[in-house]
């Protein structure tokens, strides 16, 4: 019930309705608001006016009325219609129901008991909840019905919200009804029952119910008839289907009614009770899908809460995992400082300790010398004098050759690069999901784009034409060149790509497909690719004069370093060209391109080489150890060189020393001929002693180990050098 009580209210003064009318676009008023709120018009606007003009005027639609309004949308309230003489000029309030309106106008002198004054000539009122501007004619409010069901209502409603429940013959503090007496129409309390109804005589034939029981036969009471507004001595009768109202026999022999359609009042009042409940069927569905709408609306309120928890809780952990591994991250580094601060003052004390002793025998020497020279015996010094002369000048020799240059320098040749990291957590964000789209159609190779160059493919795709599906990226695929397993190549946006280091004289097979978030498309159809063919050449028995260019025969093939194979301490630059190692262990790379045929020729170059270390370049299985010199497994084949020799090395045999090593700046050649079997090195274009290996046979790819003291840069696709050639016209 106290839902209800919105609608009980009159929207001008707030309270309950009083004497509600009912104007014609169905909303109600109190009779003493309604005047309250009246505008008078001017007379050049009045109805009779405008019918005199011509122009069609409805009650509902006054135009000109509505535009001198000066309602505001902002607000939401109603002003005065300032251009008339007869318009309140007081400030306008608001209701308690949120409307605004006109105060009063000031009350007249006193008068006892003095009827209202009649409404203005030509007064106009607007409808403060539809905002509808309603012109009265000459019978003023009076020709608006009043609302007699709403005040039986309100009147129930007040009864049922008031004490009803108490004793009405308490004189002071009413006490709980205990029963009501349907023929008296009170309700008793226990003390007043039996006091003032006894249970004999007369007041014995009253019927005794309990008071909520009282209270429906109260509301089930016969209605009041309502009278005819027109004809105050009428009671309704028939209804006018045109109008919409009730009216009296008298209306339809003389009013407005006479020539409308009407029907029986008892009818249409059935008939209209019938709609109205089966309105309010609809909107009962309508409320029971809002209360259960509020009651999921509330679920979601606690989930959201909860969700809202556990998601900071998440990211919590997720952030402290970040700081977890930086941490840990911190302590390696910070490790790898306190072992180069330590391998620094170890050989500088090592140095320090190892010049100590040679200067102290030097200056023995030299204290020893000076001694003999200051001996007068001819003979005598003529005895030693040869040998003390060879000491001397082998000792000078033991200080030369950088003795006097420190080993270590006191820089720390190590530069964290935190760049890339604060960027990723400057961009660190969270990601929106978004709703899936279909999977992607399977791309199209388009066969005039894909080709092969010597030991390298180039392959391009596109969508299908029609496609409107979107693209995240693609995945290239490529067997062993032997129809085995297909292994992923490339993973990314572009729809173009080369793929390097393949084997010579091979056919592949590749394909492609497409992914997004909701998946993988089916794969493109296969495309069988061709390499080059390595070169294989014989030269015995051929004239020099007629000897083909053996530099235009070489397979020539370009490569890098491959990251992947690589072992961790590597460093890469230069397009994966240059490497270095942040380790004083030697730690082996491998090239990206395995050969298998042809002859091959590769050069690097020292760009760094500090404190004479030992590297070691030649050739390798896939599988070598990387953590070791180049060649002390039998996966190698290599010559390590320090700044004054070289050794072969292969399953740790050092084999055929040679005089010669390098420095910063020389260029060491490696040239493997697998049409004759063998491995030569070369140190600056001369070949380092003898052919290093034989009878080599299967894939082995290009190999380097070194420490932190050595950086190499690869130069590929180069010809055969001279020496080689030569040799090979003359054999």
């Amino acid at each position: 019930m106290e839902e209800m009580e919105e609608e009980l209210k009159c929207p001008v003064c707030g309270s309950f309705y009083r004497e509600p009318i009912i104007l014609p676009c169905s909303h109600n008023l109190c009779q003493a608001c309604a005047r309250n709120i009246l505008v008078q018009t001017p007379d050049s606007e009045s109805p009779q006016s405008r019918r005199a003009s011509g122009s069609a005027v409805s009650d509902y639609d006054y135009l000109d009325l509505d535009k001198m309004s000066l309602y505001s949308e902002a607000d939401s309230g109603y002003g005065s219609y300032g251009g008339f003489a007869s318009a309140p000029t007081t400030p306008c309030q608001k209701s308690p129901n949120g409307v605004r309106v006109f105060p009063p106008a000031a009350p007249p002198p006193p008068a006892a008991l003095a009827p209202p004054p009649p409404p203005p000539r030509n007064a106009c009122l607007t409808c403060p909840q539809c905002h509808r501007s309603l012109v009265l004619d000459e019978r003023g409010l009076r020709g608006f019905p009043r609302n007699r069901l709403l005040e039986g209502v309100i009147d129930r409603y007040q009864q049922g919200r008031a004490a009803a429940l108490r004793c009405q013959l308490c004189e002071k503090a009413p006490k709980e009804a205990a029963v009501m007496c349907e023929q008296c129409d009170v309700f008793y309390c226990e003390p007043c029952r039996l006091r003032c109804h006894p249970p004999r005589g007369p007041l014995a034939k009253h019927r005794l119910v309990p008071p909520a029981q009282g209270r429906v036969s109260r509301r089930l009471s016969p209605r009041k008839i309502s009278t005819c507004t027109d004809h105050e001595l009428e009671n309704h009768s028939m209804y006018c289907v045109q109008c919409k109202s009730p009216v009296c026999y008298q209306c339809l022999e003389e009013g407005k009614h006479s020539s409308h359609e009407v029907k029986a009042l008892g009818a249409m009042w059935k008939l209209h009770k019938s709609q109205l409940s089966q309105a309010l069927n609809g909107l009962s569905d309508r409320a029971k899908e809002a209360k259960e709408f509020l009651v999921q609306l509330r679920n979601m309120v606690q989930q959201i809460q909860e969700n809202s928890v556990e998601f900071e809780a998440c990211l919590v952990a997720q952030c402290d995992a970040l700081i977890d591994a930086l941490n840990r991250r911190k302590a390696q580094l910070l490790s790898r400082v306190n072992k180069e601060h330590e391998h620094k003052l170890k050989v500088v004390r090592d140095q320090i300790s190892h010049c100590t002793v040679k200067l102290r025998q030097t200056t023995g020497l030299m204290e020893y010398c000076l001694e003999v020279i200051k001996e007068n015996d001819p003979s005598g010094f003529l005895q030693i004098s040869d040998a003390l002369i060879r000491r001397v000048h082998l000792t000078e020799d033991q200080w030369g050759k950088g003795t006097l240059t420190p080993r270590m320098t006191t820089d720390f040749d190590l530069n964290l690069d935190n760049g890339p990291l604060l960027q990723s957590i400057h961009q660190l964000d969270f990601v929106q999901m978004k709703v899936s789209s279909p999977v992607p159609a399977p791309p199209i190779l388009q066969l005039e784009e894909c080709c092969t160059h010597n030991n390298s493919a180039t392959l391009s795709w596109k969508q299908p034409p029609l496609s409107t599906v979107q693209v995240e990226g693609y995945i290239l695929e490529l067997d062993d060149g032997n129809g085995g397993q297909f292994r992923e190549v490339y993973v990314g946006k572009e729809t173009m790509c080369t793929v390097d280091g393949l084997h010579f004289n091979s056919t592949y097979s590749a394909r492609v497909k497409a992914f997004n978030k909701t998946g993988v498309s089916p794969y493109s159809k296969t495309l069988v690719l061709q390499t080059s063919e390595g070169c294989n050449f014989e030269t015995q028995g051929t004239p020099y004069s007629q000897l083909v260019d053996i530099k235009k025969m070489v397979a020539v093939a370009w490569f890098s370093f491959d990251p992947a194979s690589a072992h961790a301490d590597i460093i890469f630059s230069n397009d994966n060209l240059t490497v270095t190692c942040n380790s004083y262990d030697d730690r082996v790379v491998l090239g990206k391109t395995g050969f298998s045929k042809g002859l091959h020729y590769w050069e690097l170059s020292i760009d760094r080489y500090d404190n004479h270390p030992d590297p070691a370049f030649g050739v390798a299985r896939i599988d070598v150890l990387k953590d070791a010199m180049l060649g002390k497994d039998d996966k190698a084949w290599a010559m390590y060189v320090d700044n004054n020799r070289s050794w072969f090395m292969h399953n740790n045999s050092h084999t055929n020393r040679t005089e010669g090593g390098i420095t910063k700046g020389a260029t060491v050649g490696v040239l493997l001929d697998l049409t004759r079997r063998t491995l030569t090195f070369s140190i600056n274009e001369d070949q380092q002693g003898p052919v290093a290996f034989e009878n080599l046979e299967g894939l082995f790819f290009p190999a380097v180990s070194l420490n932190r003291n050595v950086q190499v840069t690869l130069h590929t696709g180069l010809p055969v050098p001279e020496f080689y050639a030569s040799r090979s016209a003359m054999q």
